[in-house]
């Protein structure tokens, strides 16, 4: 844990990076001087600030507005399970802590992972296409009992999917940066895909992962396998999934997370078959925001207090180690 610098007299400035609908910060009032930017503005306001957040987690502009003259906050917070959309040299060579927030999608997504291996296992899909149809055809589906999964990404997130296909009685193998008890390191994980049914993107976006399921990476895995990404887009060379779906190397895939953001009304993806499009929601149920509010409010408090912050970020590695 680290503790973040603050101001040493004065009323702390939060600065928001803002996004609809605003976070809740009431419980700051009269602590805290709260004030609001968008990306045009935000260049000018970080040196009169001493904390940010970024609760537009979709943008880049921190990114660009880092570097430059002047001082910068002490703490970025990013109600973001990912920090690569803000992360430049700059502020990674910066005294700043990063905190994410890690924890608030993890079990949601776990969820989502495993609604979409039963979705392709059962191929609900088809039965509601030909529901629309109007059309009566019986089909077989797969059991996913005794299938194998490999669950790249060994964070918070990875090990929740991990757990839900456990409990699928679905065999599982977590793939992680480093091999250690109950994780595989990168060098299995050729090994495993050729062995898996299933294979769960949910690591990082890093120099490492960028790209790291490509045509040769698809070709590895058998047939049979499904295929999802819950982590970052960036991840998958889209044109290699397309391509090896379109082949047949693979049986089916999802993606909820894509390159390009939103996905444009007029990519070759919509109409890949097999593929199942879903607009990077995987995360997000009813009262997330909330969640995401009271969370930076609690490190708010450790952070007022000088105690150390969670959930801090490895500004080299781009996530929170300790996984």
């Amino acid at each position: 844990m680290t503790v973040a610098a603050r101001p040493s007299t004065g009323t702390p400035t939060v600065l928001v990076l803002d996004a609809e609908p605003l976070p809740r910060l009431g419980r700051l009032t009269g602590r805290a001087r709260i004030e609001h930017t968008d990306e045009s503005a935000l260049a000018e306001r970080l040196p009169h600030a001493d904390v940010l957040l970024v609760w537009d987690f979709a943008s880049h502009a921190v990114r660009s507005a880092w570097p430059g003259e002047g001082p910068r906050p002490g703490w970025v917070h990013t109600a973001s399970a990912g920090v690569d959309h803000l992360l430049c040299p700059e502020l990674a060579a910066s005294d700043t802590v990063v905190t994410n927030a890690r924890g608030i999608f993890d079990q949601p997504i776990a969820e989502y992972v495993a609604a979409l291996v039963l979705a392709m296992a059962k191929d609900l899909p088809r039965t509601l296409e030909l529901q629309r149809e109007r059309t009566w055809r019986h089909r077989e589906s797969r059991k996913v009992a005794g299938t194998r999964a490999c669950v790249v990404g060994s964070g918070p997130i990875g090990r929740a999917v991990a757990r839900t296909l456990k409990a699928l009685d679905i065999t599982t193998a977590l793939v992680g940066r480093t091999p250690r008890t109950g994780v595989h390191g990168p060098d299995d994980l050729d090994r495993l895909l050729s062995r898996a049914d299933w294979v769960i993107a949910a690591a990082p976006l890093t120099e490492r992962t960028h790209g790291m399921f490509d045509a040769r990476r698809f070709g590895v895995m058998q047939p049979s396998a499904r295929f999802v990404n819950v982590g970052r887009g960036q991840l998958v060379v889209e044109e290699a999934l397309a391509d090896a779906l379109d082949k047949r190397w693979i049986a089916g895939a999802a993606l909820d997370v894509f390159t390009d953001e939103p996905l444009a009304a007029d990519s070759p993806l919509w109409g890949v078959p097999g593929l199942i499009v879903s607009p990077h929601m995987s995360g997000d149920t009813v009262g997330w925001r909330d969640e995401l509010g009271a969370q930076f409010l609690e490190l708010y408090e450790r952070w007022a207090a000088g105690r150390p912050l969670v959930n801090v970020v490895d500004k080299k590695r781009g996530y929170v180690p300790g996984h």
